[in-house]
């Protein structure tokens, strides 16, 4: 019974992040992780994350950037082929330490920006930062279901319109997610025992990306990025604590 109260509330906290609510759905394999291995967790919830990526899609499907898109899905597939191929070497807490240390990178260069007297213009979606950010998204979205604090390091700085942000990544995350089914599969993550318990926890990602997005809509746009730069700096000591005190 235990299982299925964690199992439920790590799918609906997932459907939050994917209704718009920042980054919560980093909890997620944590909790799973009470009860399996996190390599199992990750594969378990991965078919979760399609059903309510397609949710989140129908939800912000009238904005999205087509540049941004087109900039950094080609670097996400390649980190996830990085991914696949490095899984067995890497340890997972170095994929910590690699999101832990991109977020603190953006966090202290928004810190510095809003220091400065100067007003900062919007960074354009350019293709070298693009294909940088779109490939470390792409890996450690693939090791770990982490791939939020890439993304938003090379997003953010573009101060996109909050219905835009919430569409593209969407749209993303979506694409992103399918890629890393095949090896999933291929490296035992996901199996057939495992697709059946996402099917029964499924309805909840859905309840939790429907609440997501009534929070998300409803909230001023300024209060919007400050969450997911807050979001940002608590995964970011998350797994820095995870690393060097758990």
């Amino acid at each position: 019974m235990e299982y299925w109260i964690v199992a439920a509330l790590a799918a609906f906290l997932m459907g939050l992040s994917k209704g718009g609510v920042p980054m919560i759905a980093i909890l997620s394999v944590p909790l799973m992780s009470l009860f399996m291995d996190p390599a199992l967790a990750a594969g378990l919830l991965l078919p979760i994350y399609i059903v309510a990526d397609m949710y989140a899609i129908y939800l912000f499907r009238k904005a999205f950037s087509v540049r941004n898109l087109v900039i950094l899905l080609p670097g996400a597939i390649v980190g996830i082929l990085i991914g696949f191929a490095a899984i067995s070497y890497v340890p997972g807490d170095a994929g910590k330490l690699l999101v832990a240390g991109i977020g603190f990178y953006y966090l202290a260069t928004a810190l510095h920006k809003r220091l400065s007297k100067t007003p900062v213009a919007p960074r354009p979606a350019d293709v070298p930062r693009g294909l940088f950010w779109g490939t470390l998204a792409g890996l450690t979205s693939y090791i770990s279901h982490a791939g939020g604090p890439p993304y938003q390091a090379y997003v953010l700085p573009q101060k996109l319109d909050k219905m835009v942000y919430l569409g593209t990544n969407a749209i993303f995350f979506s694409i992103v997610n399918l890629i890393k089914v095949p090896p999933f599969i291929m490296a035992g993550q996901i199996t057939w025992d495992s697709a059946a318990q996402a099917m029964w926890l499924a309805p909840f990602a859905l309840a939790g990306a429907w609440g997501g997005s009534m929070i998300s809509r409803a909230l001023p746009e300024r209060i919007f990025y400050i969450l997911i730069e807050v979001a940002l700096a608590l995964v970011s000591f998350k797994l820095l604590y995870e690393v060097l005190v758990a």
